[in-house]
């Protein structure tokens, strides 16, 4: 087995996400007959209210007999249709992307997040696509059912050319915009990144700041689609370790600078500015209308999803949609 066939192996967590499933919560476009709701009342199982019988229309064995009894007009019960889920990925695989100082690199990371999408929203008639940020361009994978499309998928993430500075960048806000352009039935939008493009350059958690690049663009997907931003982070990018005299690169523009670590006040300075950078990404997201699920590179990155996809579903619970809006 050649190395990306490893890869993807590994990175395919199927025995720990067995026993989930996201729970989606906006009512769905679609004409397949699923397992969500859709918008329209047809064949399903979930209540939607109910109506005045029509003789000669309607079975009796649909009669709703307690709102026949209190409004002693024969009603019958009405149900939403069940619909397959269309989920739809943005991934990140610009050259910011490929650094790692733990077990993965963000890159290994995001594949890792986008199979875990994939097996989370398996299912009858459910289609997975995807959007793929490089560093020449946007590449579009179609929406389509089954195993060996989401293995070729991960596989044409793993094999994305790396370490190259863009030739043709486009920021991350043009890329969600043409998600949502190309999105067109409601469905699950995941945009997985380490969202640092677009970031103001001061005073990124102030009050006052600039709001990032790509959050109106993000706000306008969420108001059709149900929105779950992954952020990817790793370790170095929070703090700088006392190792002496580093060169630092920008992966995005190839730009050198050497740093002395060993200024316990840089180090301090640093992560002060990370942390004030993580908040606003948190902020920005959040006023997006997007669920935030942060995941790091030295962390047990499937429990963090368990552990997200738990907190959703008691959301889920907690707040039931009574009119197709988010939960």
């Amino acid at each position: 087995m050649n190395q990306t066939s490893t890869s993807v192996g590994r990175l395919a967590p199927h025995r720990r996400l067995r026993r989930l499933e996201l729970t989606i919560t906006r009512r769905l476009d679609g004409l397949l007959h699923g397992q969500h709701l859709g918008l329209l009342p047809g064949p399903g199982s979930e209540p939607a209210g109910s109506r005045e019988y029509r003789p000669g229309e309607d079975e009796v064995r649909r009669m709703d007999w307690s709102v026949t009894a209190r409004t002693t007009v024969p009603h019958v019960r009405t149900v939403d249709a069940d619909r397959e889920l269309t989920t739809w990925t943005l991934v990140d695989a610009t050259p910011s992307m490929d650094f790692g100082t733990a077990e993965l690199e963000k890159r290994e990371l995001a594949v890792a997040a986008v199979a875990a999408v994939g097996f989370l929203t398996a299912g009858t008639g459910n289609r997975l696509g995807a959007h793929v940020l490089g560093d020449a361009g946007v590449r579009r994978f179609p929406a389509r059912t089954g195993r060996h499309h989401l293995l070729h998928l991960l596989r044409t993430l793993l094999e994305v050319p790396r370490g190259r500075p863009a030739t043709q960048p486009v920021p991350l806000a043009d890329a969600v915009d043409g998600l949502r352009r190309s999105a067109g039935r409601r469905g699950l939008a995941v945009v997985v990144s380490d969202f640092l493009d677009g970031l103001p350059d001061e005073g990124v958690a102030g009050a006052d700041a600039a709001p990032p690049d790509w959050e109106r663009p993000l706000r306008r997907l969420a108001a059709r689609h149900q929105v779950l931003a992954v952020e990817v982070r790793d370790p170095r990018e929070l703090e700088l370790p006392d190792v002496g005299l580093i060169t630092l690169v920008d992966p995005e523009s190839g730009r050198r600078r050497e740093v002395s670590t060993g200024s316990r006040k840089l180090r301090e300075r640093y992560a002060a500015a990370a942390a004030a950078q993580r908040l606003a990404v948190a902020r920005a997201l959040r006023r997006a209308g997007a669920a935030h699920l942060p995941l790091r590179t030295d962390r047990d990155w499937i429990a963090d999803i368990v552990r997200h996809v738990h907190a959703q579903r008691r959301l889920a619970r907690a707040t039931r949609p009574t009119n197709g809006d988010a939960a």
